[in-house]
């Protein structure tokens, strides 16, 4: 048959087409040879009313032949061919009625149609090609009473399983329902407990916010108490020392050796109070920062040898004995503020130290390419347990124990020594050990003040043009942009920037807005609109106020800085493009 043949498949079985009992022949042949290859009985049932209808509407064609054929290639398929002789075209909607059930391909020129149905691709179509040419055979005697009925049954068992179908969707769709209403719930549940912990979170901010408010009034009032505080004490106690200084010295005979001694007690006593409030006064300052420091070279021969003597009252027979050691080393700092944080160390090694040794030894040092000085303060006495080395750095904090006992103290010492310790650039470390003795030791820049937290370790950019025409301007910020760039090239005149940029391909550009021929704005201008020169960063200095920038011709500046006051965390930011730029290019630059 010309259908098979184009379609690469060779009929199983055959037979005319003539009658009414032909095609209920053709039905059942159909359903029997779909259900032998394994096709699902709703599809069995599609294909037996395809052919049904093309069958009828074929019915009296003549040389009609209906053929069955399997094929594999490319897939699996069942098919049914009809041919005829005659020159008669098949009835659209047969066509059409058909073609809603299975595949129908339709030749009006060749007299011929084939029906195909997919079969599934785990080889039981070769299986069962035997099966489908025996099941085809049994119907021939069949007659048209059965063939009714057994149309009528088919459709029974297709509207059966299509009511289950029904159900079973139904049910699905209820159980698809309930499941949504359960999502949904289970959202909305999740929502009320994120927008509850959102609110708790936003009430935990402020709580913080405001404890920290609390806090810092706390520790600002405590600040302003000691001050206040040691403040009106020094009077008084200068008033007892020096009442009682006078008595001693313009005694005139008239005191008894007892009450000499007395008053040399009311004396020292009064002099350690007074040494107390002075360290309690400076820790107040050191806190709210208003401690000055005199920054100057020290001479540590000297600056040891007073400290050394001042020391001598502590000893006593029996008691530790106090080295201090000899240097020829040289540092810049605060000579009063280094002898205040070794005496404290001393004299506290020296209270803790019943027995054995106190030293104070120096050593040159240097790290991080500076050079630095070492004071180490080692003893052999009690030492300070592990747990407690961090706490006794708070203020007032005291080791519980036989550490205080006999021992008056306040608790200051090692926390003050460590706040003048890091004013004056430097760091204080603690190592210890019950019952071994306790090393400190502090560590200074040689070199004086320490440098800036905002000073670049290295330069910025490579190259930084400036473009001034301000002489005195230039070289009072020529130290800054030293420690920036690499090179630095000035131009005072802005009719030369652009050709100064074009042959310097610097990293960055400074600009002054008022230049004596070409101004700021129309240098900005030529740089955005020279496709070579418009990616170089610019920075914009001036004292103009911000109200009176032309902010629209200023879109070009990366940002606009206030020559006033300008710091060189502020320029390194705004050369750099980091984030720390951004305030000041809201604040004064271009909106």
């Amino acid at each position: 048959m010309n259908s098979f043949t184009a379609l690469g498949a060779d009929p199983l079985v055959s037979f005319p087409l003539t009658t009414e009992q032909d095609v209920f022949l053709l039905r059942r042949s159909g359903k029997s040879a779909a259900e032998a290859l394994g096709v699902e009985k709703q599809d069995q049932i599609r294909l037996a009313t395809a052919l049904s209808e093309l069958g009828r509407d074929l019915l009296g064609s003549d040389g009609l032949t209906v053929a069955f054929g399997v094929t594999r290639r490319p897939l699996p398929l069942l098919l049914v061919g009809m041919d005829w002789t005659e020159d008669r075209d098949l009835g659209g909607e047969a066509v059409q009625a058909a073609s809603r059930l299975v595949a129908v391909h339709y030749t009006p020129s060749e007299h011929t149609v084939t029906v195909e149905q997919p079969l599934a691709s785990d080889g039981r179509a070769a299986e069962a090609i035997a099966q489908v040419r025996e099941a085809v055979l049994a119907h021939t005697e069949a007659g048209a009473p059965d063939d009714s009925r057994a149309q009528t049954s088919d459709l029974i068992a297709a509207l059966v399983e299509s009511r289950a179908q029904r159900e079973e969707l139904r049910r699905l769709n209820d159980e698809l329902e309930e499941t949504n209403r359960g999502v949904v719930a289970l959202y909305s549940e999740l929502s009320e407990e994120l927008e509850e912990t959102n609110r708790g979170v936003v009430a935990l901010y402020a709580e913080l916010e405001e404890k920290s408010r609390l806090l810092r009034e706390a520790s600002e009032a405590k600040t302003r108490f000691w001050a206040n505080v040691s403040h009106e004490l020094r009077t008084p106690v200068n008033s007892v020392v020096g009442l009682a200084r006078l008595l001693i010295e313009f005694d005139g005979g008239g005191l008894d050796e007892e009450q000499r001694r007395q008053i040399g007690l009311i004396s020292a006593s009064g002099a350690t109070l007074l040494a107390l409030v002075d360290e309690l006064l400076d820790v107040a300052k050191a806190e709210s920062g208003r401690l000055e420091l005199h920054w100057a070279p020290v001479d540590l021969r000297a600056a040891l040898g007073q400290l050394r003597g001042t020391l001598r009252g502590y000893e006593s027979p029996g008691a530790a004995e106090l080295i201090v050691a000899e240097s020829g080393l040289s540092i810049v700092s605060d000579e009063v503020m280094l002898i205040r944080v070794l005496r404290n160390l001393l004299s506290n090694a020296l209270k803790f130290t019943p027995s054995g040794t106190v030293r104070l030894d120096v050593a040159a040092d240097r790290a991080d390419g500076r050079d630095r000085i070492v004071f180490t303060v080692s003893d052999t006495g009690i030492g300070i347990p592990e747990d407690e080395q961090q706490q006794i750095f708070e203020e007032f904090y005291q080791v519980r124990g036989t550490h205080q006992r006999g021992r008056s103290g306040t608790g200051l010492g090692l926390p003050y020594a460590r706040r003048l310790t890091e004013l004056l650039g430097g760091s204080l470390e603690l190592t210890s050990e019950p019952g071994s003795g306790t090393v400190v030791t502090v560590t200074l820049p040689a070199d004086g003040r320490p440098a800036a937290p905002d000073e670049p370790a290295t330069p910025v950019v490579a190259v930084l043009v400036t473009v001034d025409d301000d002489d005195s301007f230039r070289a009072s910020i020529r130290p800054l942009l030293d420690r920036l760039a690499g090179r630095v090239v000035e131009v005072a005149e802005g009719g030369r920037a652009s050709e100064t940029v074009r042959r310097e391909s610097p990293d960055a550009v400074l600009l002054d807005l008022h230049l004596p021929d070409l101004d700021g704005y129309g240098v900005l201008a030529e740089l955005a609109a020279d496709p070579a020169l418009a990616a170089v960063p610019v920075v914009v200095l001036t004292s103009t106020p911000p109200g009176d920038l032309d902010r629209d011709r200023l879109t070009h500046a990366r940002a606009v800085l206030d020559k006033g006051s300008l710091s060189l965390h502020e320029l390194a930011a705004a050369l750099t493009g980091s984030s720390d730029a951004e305030p000041a290019r809201r604040e004064k630059g271009p909106a």
